[in-house]
Order: C-alpha cells, then sequence, then structure tokens
C-alpha cells in the first residue's frame, strides 16, 4: 500500500515539476497532453487497491479529457502556414497560426539543436556565442524574450542590444518568400495578406520583435517591388 501511496507523490511531483520549469506555453501543451494520462493512471492505482469510489471516477474525466484534447486537436496541418528566417547560425520558424516561435540551430557549438529543447543558461552562453552575427544575435533575442522574460537582467552584465539588417536591398526573393510563408507566384493579395497577418503577431506594440517585423517589412517590400 505504501509503495502505491509513494507512487502516486512521485506521479504528481513530476508533473508539477515540469510544469514549473517550462515556459507557459510548452506548459500548456504538457499539461494538455500528459494530464489525461496522469488521471487515468492515479485512477487505476486508486481501484487496483480498492478504492474504486475514488478510481474510477478519475478514470472517466482522464479518458473524457483524451478525447476531448484530440477532438480540439487540428487533424491536419495542411491549413498552417510557417515563415522561416535564416541567418547564420539560426534558422527560425513563426508559425502564422499559433505565433509560437522556434528555432534550430545551423552552425556553431550546439548545431542541430532546437532553442525550445535548450535551457535559459545554454541559450545565453549562445548570446555569447552569437556576438560575431548580428542576424543570429537579434533572432535569439526574439526567442528569449518571449520565452524567458527578464533574462537581460539575468545575462550578467551583457549588452542586450542588436544591429541585425533588415535591408530589402541585401534581401533575394528567395529569402522574402520563405519569410512572408508564400510561394514564389503568390499574387498580390496574397503577399499583402500575409504581412499584415505576421506584423500583427511580431510588431514590438504587441509584444512582438522589432528585428523580426523590419524582416517582415522588407520582404513584402522586395516582393510587391516597392
Amino acid at each position: 500500500m505504501t509503495f502505491y501511496v509513494l507512487l502516486l507523490i512521485c506521479l504528481f511531483f513530476g508533473l508539477l515539476y515540469l510544469l514549473l520549469t517550462q515556459p507557459a506555453q510548452k506548459s500548456a501543451a504538457i499539461l494538455m497532453n500528459a494530464g489525461p494520462f496522469a488521471l487515468i493512471a492515479i485512477g487505476a492505482l486508486l481501484t487496483f487497491t480498492r478504492r474504486g469510489a475514488l478510481g474510477l471516477p478519475l478514470i472517466f474525466i482522464g479518458v473524457t479529457w483524451w478525447r476531448r484534447t484530440r477532438a480540439m486537436s487540428p487533424i491536419s496541418p495542411a491549413g498552417g502556414k510557417t515563415s522561416t528566417v535564416r541567418s547564420l547560425f539560426l534558422e527560425m520558424e513563426l508559425d502564422h497560426d499559433t505565433g509560437e516561435l522556434d528555432g534550430r540551430i545551423i552552425s556553431g557549438s550546439r548545431e542541430g539543436s532546437r532553442l525550445s529543447l535548450l535551457s535559459e543558461d545554454e541559450l545565453l552562453s549562445l548570446h555569447l556565442e552569437f556576438k560575431s552575427d548580428p542576424d543570429s544575435l537579434a533572432l535569439l533575442e526574439s526567442f528569449l524574450e518571449r520565452n524567458h522574460p527578464g533574462w537581460q537582467e539575468r545575462a550578467q552584465g551583457e549588452t542586450s542590444g542588436w544591429s541585425g539588417s533588415a535591408d530589402p536591398a541585401q534581401m533575394s526573393r528567395e529569402e522574402a518568400c520563405e519569410i512572408l510563408g508564400v510561394g514564389p507566384d503568390a499574387s498580390r493579395d496574397e503577399i499583402i495578406e500575409a504581412w499584415r497577418r505576421l506584423i500583427k503577431r511580431m510588431h514590438p506594440d504587441s509584444g512582438g520583435s522589432a528585428f523580426l517585423a523590419a524582416k517582415i517589412n522588407a520582404a513584402k517590400t522586395v516582393l510587391l517591388g516597392e
């Protein structure tokens, strides 16, 4: 009996630890995915230890929660679009539907790693490593601002400014298409619609990134020939 009680306690505190140590958006995803199974597991343990009056309702709630989560999840990502911005060290992706920003390191000491899987200390070490490339530094700071508020105070004296360039004259049409998430044959209306959707999410006045907003504006300029 004591073993099962300890198992329940470990399960509860393990889930609590995951929720408290992850960014808010990731914690919500963990809760939505793991919550139903945690309830089902707890209910099963209670039922197994002859506490079915408590265990069976928990199993029922867990199964119902899981079914609702599946029903609410998109069946196919076909309608979703992403924008891609590349620099010397990073390849960043912005989901148009959710506004989620994540990136993959394409060069350097942690090549191949995703930013969302790194701790804040690891990200701050990258901040030092990316000093040689202003664009990579600006993209990393955009991610930090969204996922680790107050990171500047914990950067131990680092300067937090960036000087990345978003000059349309230095941007190719291919890069502009990737940034706006449109095809090379996109119409003027499609380009403007993609620009409006992205700039609404990325504008600094809405808590977005000034650097990415500048990139989005430059991409529109390139594709529309303004």
